[in-house]
């Protein structure tokens, strides 16, 4: 079971707060901090889709570019062990390290998705 919404490419996290009796969403596509919530699942949807809104008209005027969709590309931070051998693991295969970063990922995914 998934704990993620998406609406108009965006994506909100979902959890449930036992305290407030609600549940409680923030999206996760872009650098700045929106939440919503709700006390059923419509509800929530509807904050979700509330809270997008108001982020992209929010944008629309101060002229801000909204946070984009994946472009594909991403810097990660590994023990430098850890890079060798895959690039050295890569080599042996005959794939880049791009490549067998992305195979690592969807093969990862694939075992255990969202």
């Amino acid at each position: 079971m998934s704990n993620l919404m998406e609406y108009k490419g965006y994506h909100g996290k979902v959890e449930y707060s036992g305290a407030e009796d609600l549940f409680v969403g923030r999206v996760i596509d872009i650098d700045g901090t929106i939440t919503f919530t709700g006390a059923s699942i419509p509800e929530l949807r509807k904050a979700m889709e509330t809270a997008v809104d108001g982020y992209l008209e929010w944008c629309d005027q101060i002229g801000k570019a909204p946070a984009k969709e994946y472009k594909g590309s991403f810097n990660v931070r590994i023990a430098s062990e850890l890079h060798r051998d895959a690039a050295l693991t890569a080599a042996e295969n005959g794939i880049t390290l791009n490549q067998f970063v992305a195979d690592a990922i969807r093969e990862k995914l694939q075992r255990n998705p969202f």
